[in-house]
């Protein structure tokens, strides 16, 4: 029996809170704050590069092992503990780790966020959505995730500000990193209170088993998503399109070494692309019902190109604010736009609802690998080019991976779809 009206809408937007807020300590805090905290950890952009890099291959293994839970257990049960276990890792961040201790704490989320939560969530999201509202499922997953995101943000950042002296360059290094802690706490707090809110609302059911008397915890979903083509090159649209996903961190840095912002404007810049976002992806999932979700992400990968050779060619001008920021308004139009719904495309490649857990673990282990270079390679060139010149190396990697997400989302279109049934036998 469906839902009620009104407990479908709980229902999503209990998932677009949890779907943001378990990745507000490992990875939100970053992107709105980077500046701060390179300065108040005292650590290198290469040195913050591999504490993602070791949440990406922790996360790796993660979501091999997360496929199957999520087609097991309730979404519920996994999600809550993953927001807990993510939250209480927000302790040890705001005692300022070292690096090494940092590689540990990004490990430990790597398996909160993605082995007990990411297949879960998004499972969950594709038997909300049906089978004629997947685009709007996922579009607005992740809508609702860029709103909670971009109002998080700018209320961190308001207070961030508050905290701190009205003539922010005169801040001691003292009151800065007591400023940031004070944002860390409010994220911690706000992880844990979110993990509260999935409890209450998010129903405590177990999955459809893959066969009615086979056992419940297996690996023959992952088999039966390995051996469908379609799983493979939505695995190459992913990683594509969150390898730009993942350059959207370099924002706010770009705009304080482009156009000499302090913290807070700079603060502002990364909080921008939170709510176009949020636009830009439910649009996106509108659209994609319409019309097609491989179109639109076919799309979305033109826009992305455009916009990454805009900033790697060097045209635009040092300290004229609006042409840098409509390049990063328009950049960020495509990579929210492919984030939004590349999960959609699972109905569109006709992977069997029974496995999807596992299909999105075959699809994340590959299209996530972003997790595991981008950072080291982004610090990297940024690091060895101060200045300008390392962010146009680093947008000019993303239009390179632009175009091979073009190129894969052409040949999804084109490919044939199998005669999948219900239990994954391949046709």
């Amino acid at each position: 029996m469906a839902a009620p009206p009104l407990r479908r809408a709980l229902i999503i937007m209990a998932l677009m809170v949890a779907g943001e807020g378990v990745f507000l300590l490992p990875f939100v805090l970053a992107r709105v704050f980077r500046p701060t905290l390179l300065d108040v950890f005292g650590i290198t952009n290469l040195q913050l590069g591999t504490a993602f890099s070791v949440y990406g291959v922790v996360a790796m293994a993660a979501y091999f092992g997360g496929g199957p839970l999520a087609d097991r257990f309730s979404a519920r049960r996994l999600m809550t503990a993953a927001l807990v276990g993510t939250g209480l890792g927000g302790a040890v961040l705001a005692g300022v780790p070292s690096p090494g201790m940092m590689n540990v704490l990004w490990g430990v989320w790597g398996l909160t966020t993605i082995l007990l939560f990411w297949a879960a969530m998004l499972r969950a999201t594709r038997e909300w959505g049906g089978e004629s509202a997947q685009g709007r499922a996922y579009g607005l997953l992740e809508g609702g995730r860029s709103l909670l995101a971009a109002v998080i943000a700018s209320a961190t950042v308001l207070i961030f500000a508050l905290v701190l002296p009205s003539d922010v360059a005169s801040a001691t290094p003292e009151q800065r990193a007591e400023a940031f802690r004070t944002v860390i706490w409010v994220f911690t707090g706000m992880t844990l209170c979110i993990g509260l809110l999935v409890w209450l609302v998010v129903p405590d059911d177990e999955p459809e088993a893959l066969s009615e008397d086979g056992p419940r915890l297996t690996t023959a979903g992952v088999r039966y998503a390995s051996r469908m083509p379609k799983v493979w090159l939505q695995a190459v649209i992913v990683v594509c399109a969150y390898a730009g996903y993942k350059a959207t961190d370099d924002f706010s840095l770009l705009a304080r070494d482009a156009l000499g912002f302090d913290e807070v404007q700079a603060s502002g810049i990364g909080t921008l692309s939170f709510w176009i976002r949020a636009i830009a992806a439910v649009s996106a999932g509108y659209l994609g019902d319409r019309v097609s979700s491989s179109a639109v992400i076919l799309w979305g990968f033109v826009i992305l190109i455009g916009g990454s050779l805009v900033i790697a060619s060097g045209i635009l001008v040092p300290g004229v604010a609006w042409m840098l920021i409509t390049t990063i308004a328009a950049t960020s139009v495509g990579i929210y736009a492919l984030r939004g719904i590349y999960f959609a495309l699972l109905e569109e490649g006709a992977v069997p609802l029974a496995i999807t857990g596992s299909a999105i673990g075959v699809v994340s282990v590959v299209g996530f690998t972003p997790d595991v270079f981008m950072g080291p390679l982004m610090g990297v060139l940024l690091d060895s080019y101060p200045g300008v010149l390392g962010h146009q190396y680093v947008f000019a990697s993303v239009a390179a991976f632009g175009v091979v997400g073009l190129l894969a989302t052409i040949a999804f279109r084109r490919w044939p779809a199998y005669d999948v049934d219900r239990q994954g036998r391949i046709g």
